[in-house]
C-alpha cells in the first residue's frame, strides 16, 4: 500500500470521529439544558467543546474525556493530512 494513501486514510477516519465527537458534545449539552443553535452549527463546534469542557469540570473536577477526544482527533486529522500531502510532494 502506497504510504500516502495510508496516510490519507488515516486523516479520513480522524475527521469522520471528529465529526462523530461533535455530535456526541451537542448530544451531552443538550442533555444538560444548554442551548443549541442547529442553524450555525459547524460553527460554533468549537464554542460547544469549550462549552462542555466547562461544564464537566465543573460538574466533575475534570475534564471529560470527549473534549480531549475532538481535540486530538482534530489535530491527528491534520497531521496525517499534511504528512499524505508532504509523501505525495516528496
Amino acid at each position: 500500500m502506497n504510504i500516502t494513501i495510508l496516510f490519507a486514510v488515516i486523516a479520513g477516519i480522524a475527521i469522520v470521529w471528529h465529526i462523530v465527537l461533535g455530535a456526541m458534545i451537542v448530544n451531552e449539552l443538550m442533555k444538560r439544558k444548554q442551548k443549541i443553535q442547529f442553524i450555525i452549527i459547524k460553527l460554533m463546534l468549537p464554542i460547544y467543546a469549550n462549552r462542555y469542557k466547562k461544564i464537566t469540570l465543573e460538574e466533575t473536577g475534570k475534564v471529560g474525556s470527549l473534549f480531549y477526544q475532538y481535540v486530538i482527533s482534530a489535530n491527528g486529522a491534520l497531521v496525517f493530512a499534511l504528512a499524505a500531502i508532504i509523501s505525495k510532494v516528496a
